[in-house]
């Protein structure tokens, strides 16, 4: 595979999880009560934030990783061993949330409305840095 190819892998490994956890987030606020929002809010910023930071850090490392590969790779060398090991806790920490029995609404809403979001805005940087090599 081309080695270009592995940024708009990694977009979609980060994009699509996203996309997925920003709707969780965002139709769990609309279930939220208003009086709580003054909270919630604030928090969801403060996560996002916290994931912006993180993932960009992230993002670049991986990013100088394929930049620096040679044109034909496997699709396995998008991220180091670490990384992939990171998405695989990633994800089972996701799916053992989604199958807790009542995780409280606000949880979901401020936590997930933070990191989709993030996520999202990951895979756009991969993109991005796509086009620039």
């Amino acid at each position: 595979m081309r080695r270009d190819s592995l940024y708009l892998i990694a977009a979609l490994i980060w994009g699509l999880p996203g996309v997925t956890i920003s709707i969780k987030g965002f139709t769990a606020y609309g279930d939220v009560l208003p009086a709580k929002l003054w909270w919630l809010i604030p928090l969801s910023v403060a996560i996002a934030t916290s994931f912006f930071y993180i993932f960009r850090r992230v993002v670049a490392k991986y990013s100088v990783r394929i930049s620096e590969m040679s044109d034909k790779v496997s699709v396995w060398d998008t991220f180091p061993k670490s990384g992939w090991a990171l998405l695989l806790f990633m994800m089972g920490l996701g799916m053992l949330l989604g199958n807790i029995p009542n995780i409280p609404l606000e949880f979901t809403a401020s936590f997930y409305s933070g990191l989709g979001p993030m996520l999202i805005l990951a895979a756009i940087r991969f993109v991005i840095n796509r086009n620039s090599e």
